[in-house]
């Protein structure tokens, strides 16, 4: 069972024509970009940004990577790209979903492990750093996320 995300935002993406292999269906290394471009989205919400994190001297490393193709996505194609804040605590865990935009029909659905790593030792951190789990519950305490949570999974 896929666990459910406490605070979540979606972007919407075209793809473009070089993404795509000659048949016009999205090379699958792409995919990691999208989930990039979801996952910098909930990181400004949250307020804690790949600025924010050099800035109070931690780097994140994506430690494990979960993809799961169900269908390709091709040339033009309107996409949404969903990102979930799951875990926070010890590290940085996220799901995703990818779906057609006008059918609302999964494309691809993935998770993400991120852990702290300081920048003046180089050492993982056991614990997320509180400077981070602060800013996640200060975003926790403000208003609900502004996208609803009972979207595409």
């Amino acid at each position: 069972m896929r666990a459910s995300g406490v605070l979540g935002t979606q972007i919407e993406l075209v793809v473009p024509f070089f993404d795509v292999d000659s048949m016009e269906v999205v090379w699958h290394g792409h995919y990691v970009k999208y989930l990039e471009l979801a996952r910098c989205a909930l990181l400004d919400d949250v307020g804690h940004n790949y600025v924010r994190m050099k800035e109070t001297g931690f780097v994140w490393p994506i430690i494990d990577m979960q993809l799961r193709y169900a269908q390709a996505a091709r040339f033009g194609q309107t996409l949404i790209a969903r990102a979930d804040l799951v875990e926070w605590q010890n590290r940085l865990k996220i799901h995703y979903t990818l779906s057609d935009a006008a059918s609302g029909e999964r494309l691809t659905r993935a998770s993400t492990v991120q852990v702290a790593v300081s920048l003046a030792t180089g050492e993982m951190q056991l614990v997320s750093p509180r400077v981070f789990t602060d800013d996640v519950e200060r975003r926790l305490a403000r208003s609900p996320s502004t996208e609803p949570l009972d979207g595409p999974r």
